[in-house]
């Protein structure tokens, strides 16, 4: 059985969540290693600490696939005598690769956000604040009426044909195809040197950039001719709002001492710790994954009634009070719920013949105890 490479992972990986949607001081990608490298073993994790390599070298694990980066911070030099160093030289020692998928993961429609927003059960989200906007491509192609259905199928599977929350959306046109066969071709339809008249739909549909490699592979893959033929128009429609954090609502009015409790259970948490008052409802909920304290006026200006956030500290704490909003910090390791939802892509994704073993990290890397 072939090994698939860490390339393919990586590449499969950012279908999901390109490197593009990180913020530009991030440092998102390749960490340690090298992308050529073939993988059996895969774990996933929050942070590459000594202890989370010494469980991967433990496991014969050859890709880690990690939120937050390992080297965020530039290194001037690789000194074996420092934490950082030693991590470095065991890594490059057992041949392990480290990825990172940061910002561009907290971004991701069904990245960290999305999940907590999800555990929470907050509905009808948008980004708390937005960074781009993501662009359009119309896809045209031209198919056998034979073969629309698994043609139209495919591409709508891969992500293209979404309008709101309406997907599969395609229009198609009915017209008359010709073609020739070249010396060397092996045509679905037809013979070598002779012009052919072939009953053909335009099926066209609209596609986000971020998922236009994997839909004219998807395509390419379901139609039957040997060279497909296809049109590409960008286009001056607004796709979907993209950012960090989330903004949404509650199905029902909570307290927000209730609400707390949720925060505390749902994402598996000690304690957590919650400013304003205990008894009074909140339904718009503002969250994001992380260090969100710099964002409070974002999160009070969305008409948010409570921010769940991590790493509040006092000052901005007392503002958020002052200003009507409810804050709930459950610490920054609650970015660790992301862990269970990437195994899952990659098992979907790459591991559709069992060739991957894809774990995630049993070590805690929380530095906090709470007593």
């Amino acid at each position: 059985m072939n090994k698939v490479t860490a390339r393919e992972i990586i590449k499969t990986l950012e279908t999901w969540a390109p490197k593009s949607f990180a913020y530009d001081w991030d440092n998102v990608g390749l960490q340690v290693g090298s992308l050529n490298k073939p993988v059996q073993n895969v774990m996933v994790t929050l942070d590459v600490v000594e202890s989370v390599v010494d469980e991967a070298v433990e496991k014969k694990v050859d890709l880690i696939i990690a939120h937050h980066p390992l080297l965020f911070v530039k290194l001037h030099q690789i000194n074996v005598d420092t934490p950082k160093g030693r991590i470095v030289q065991k890594l490059l020692k057992h041949d392990i690769t480290v990825y990172a998928a940061h910002t561009n993961l907290d971004v991701a429609e069904g990245g960290v956000n999305d999940v907590m927003a999800d555990l929470l059960d907050v509905k009808n989200r948008r980004p708390l604040i937005p960074t781009e906007t993501e662009q359009l491509v119309k896809l045209a192609v031209f198919v056998p009426d034979s073969h629309l259905e698994a043609v139209r199928d495919a591409v709508s599977e891969a992500g293209a044909g979404f309008i709101g929350d309406y997907s599969h959306c395609t229009y198609q046109v009915s017209g008359e195809g010709t073609f020739k066969p070249q010396e060397g071709t092996n045509p679905f339809i037809g013979e070598q040197g002779r012009l052919e008249q072939v009953q053909e739909k335009r099926l066209e549909t609209i596609v986000p950039q971020s998922k236009l490699s994997k839909v004219l592979q998807a395509m390419e893959k379901a139609h039957p001719y040997e060279e497909v033929a296809y049109d590409l128009y960008p286009l001056l429609n607004e796709g979907r709002s993209l950012g960090i954090g989330r903004v949404g609502r509650l199905d029902e009015p909570i307290s927000l001492q209730d609400f707390a409790d949720k925060v505390k259970e749902r994402f598996d948490v000690p304690h957590v710790r919650v400013a304003g008052k205990m008894g009074k409802t909140v339904q718009t909920v503002a969250l994001l994954g992380g260090s969100g304290e710099k964002y409070i006026h974002k999160a009070k200006s969305s008409g948010a009634d409570v921010y769940v956030t991590g790493d509040m500290t006092f000052h901005m704490t007392q503002d958020a009070v002052e200003m009507g909003l409810h804050v709930i910090d459950p610490g920054h390791h609650v970015e660790k719920v992301v862990c269970v939802k990437v195994q899952q892509y990659l098992e979907e994704r790459c591991n559709k013949d069992g060739a991957l073993n894809i774990l995630v990290s049993e070590v805690d890397t929380e530095p906090f105890t709470i007593q």
